[in-house]
């Protein structure tokens, strides 16, 4: 899974042109471990219609601060610059699909 830093989220993330699904996430977060399989998952299905990263909060703190993230793993999608979706804690594949099917 890619991981984006501060540095590089606005054209990374607020610049690109497909949605993106960021997921804020940590190294100590056992919830975040568990959708890793989920989100590769979710971005080798979806690739076409999504992009999907990482934001580690601990080591970027900037953003994670700047979009108020403080429950992890906190997913927000990002659709022309602007976050359109937030969902916080882990869920199965299927439930993050039917989630974002209003986004796609």
């Amino acid at each position: 899974m890619p991981e984006v830093t501060d540095a590089e989220f606005g054209a990374e993330v607020l610049g690109s042109e497909l949605p993106v699904l960021v997921e804020f996430t940590a190294d100590w977060c056992p919830p975040c471990r568990q959708m890793a399989p989920v989100l590769s998952a979710v971005a080798e299905e979806e690739g076409e219609r999504l992009r999907v990263v990482q934001l580690n909060v601990d080591r970027n703190p900037a953003t994670t601060n700047a979009y108020k993230v403080l429950s992890m793993p906190t997913f927000m999608v990002f659709r022309g610059g602007e976050p359109v979706k937030s969902m916080v804690g882990s869920r199965p594949k299927r439930l993050l699909l039917a989630e974002l099917a209003d986004v796609l």
